[in-house]
C-alpha cells in the first residue's frame, strides 16, 4: 500500500502578518514530499512515524463530529498493521511536514471529504481550512490550517484574510533567469509555538503594533502584488525593505549566526533574506537578482532554488 504524494509548502509572504489577518501567498514545493505507506520491513523511522500516527488518531477521535468525521476503525486497523508516513520533508524547517501528513490522513480517511476535483467554492475552502486547523493543532497547539490546505490542493494559495482565501496562478518560471527565490539551510530545527508566543507578546506594545501595520504588513502585501503581476524590479525593491524590517524587529526569529549574513545581503544587494514561516531555525528564504553571485557569497551554506525569474 502506498498512497498519493503530498508536497511541502513555502509561505513566500505573510509570515506572522497572517496571524493578524494580513495577506499571504503560499506555494507548493515539490522537492519534498510524503505518502502513507505500509512496509513489512519496518525501519526505525517507520516505527517512530507509526507511533506518532497512533497518538494523532486519538486526537482525531476528539474532534467535533459536526466539523469532520473519520473512518477511525479503518485508520486504527491500518496503524495496527504498521502504516506510517514516508516523508522526505524535514521536520521543524518551516516547509509543512505536519501539513502534508494531515492532508494525507484527511484524503484517505475523512468521511464525506471535500475533494480537489469538485468546484472549490470559497465556503468549501474555508471549511477545509477549518478542518485542517483542528487536525493540525495536535502538532502545533494552534494552526491556521493553511499548510495542509496547500499540500492537499497542491496549488498556490492567496490569503486575503482568515475568512477569504483562493487558489491563484503565479507567473511561469524562467528556466534561464538569473533572479531566484531560494532556501538557505540554517542547520537547526525550530518550534513554531514559542516563537508565535514571543510575537504575540511583542504585539502588546503599541510601537510594535504600529510597525506591523505601517511597515511589515504594508510592504509584505505589496510584495505579493508585485510577485503575482511579475513586477520584478518593484518586487526586489520591496523585498529589501521587508528584509530590513525583519532584521530590525524580529531578532529572536533570526538564528544568531545568520544575523551577519542577513546584513551582508542588504549591504551588497547580492541577496535579501526573510523568514520562512516562523523562523528560529529551519530554512531561511532568500531572494536574489543574481543567483551565481548569491551562491558565491553563500558558498559555505546549503542553498536550494525554489523559483527562478
Amino acid at each position: 500500500m502506498k498512497g498519493p504524494l503530498f508536497y511541502a509548502k513555502i509561505l513566500l509572504f505573510g509570515e506572522y502578518g497572517i496571524i493578524k489577518n494580513s495577506k499571504g501567498l503560499s506555494i507548493p514545493f515539490n522537492y519534498f514530499k510524503g505518502a502513507l505507506r505500509m512496509d513489512d520491513r519496518a525501519s526505525e523511522k517507520a516505527i517512530s512515524s507509526n507511533e506518532k500516527l497512533i497518538e494523532f488518531a486519538k486526537h482525531l477521535a476528539t474532534l467535533e463530529t459536526d466539523l469532520v468525521q473519520f473512518e477511525l476503525d479503518r485508520l486504527n486497523s491500518d496503524l495496527d498493521r504498521g502504516m506510517y508516513f514516508d516523508s522526505s520533508i524535514p521536520q521543524g524547517y518551516g516547509v509543512g511536514s505536519s501539513g502534508a501528513l494531515v492532508a494525507a490522513i484527511y484524503d484517505r480517511y475523512a468521511i464525506e471529504k471535500i475533494t480537489v476535483l469538485e468546484n472549490l467554492t470559497r465556503s468549501k475552502l474555508i471549511k477545509l481550512k477549518t478542518v485542517f486547523a483542528a487536525m493540525e493543532s495536535f502538532f502545533h497547539g494552534k494552526s491556521s490550517g493553511l499548510d495542509p490546505l496547500n499540500s492537499f490542493l497542491s496549488l498556490p494559495i492567496l490569503i486575503h484574510s482568515k475568512s477569504d482565501i483562493e487558489p491563484t496562478g503565479i507567473p511561469s518560471q524562467s528556466q534561464h533567469g538569473k533572479a531566484a527565490v531560494f532556501l538557505l539551510d540554517s542547520g537547526m530545527t525550530s518550534e513554531t509555538a514559542p516563537l508565535v508566543s514571543i510575537f504575540l507578546d511583542n504585539f502588546e506594545a503599541p510601537a510594535f503594533r504600529k510597525m506591523m501595520k505601517d511597515e511589515f504588513i504594508t510592504i509584505s502585501d505589496r510584495c505579493i502584488e508585485h510577485f503575482l503581476k511579475g513586477n520584478i524590479s518593484a518586487l526586489f525593491s520591496d523585498v529589501k525593505k521587508l528584509s530590513s524590517v525583519v532584521l530590525d524587529h524580529f531578532g529572536p526569529m533570526i538564528p544568531k549566526r545568520f544575523l551577519k549574513l542577513w546584513k551582508t545581503g542588504l549591504d551588497t544587494n547580492a541577496y535579501y533574506l526573510k523568514l520562512c514561516g516562523s523562523g528560529g531555525g529551519g530554512y531561511i528564504l532568500g531572494f536574489t537578482q543574481d543567483l551565481p553571485k548569491a551562491k558565491a557569497l553563500l558558498s559555505d551554506h546549503k542553498l536550494e532554488v525554489v523559483y527562478t525569474f
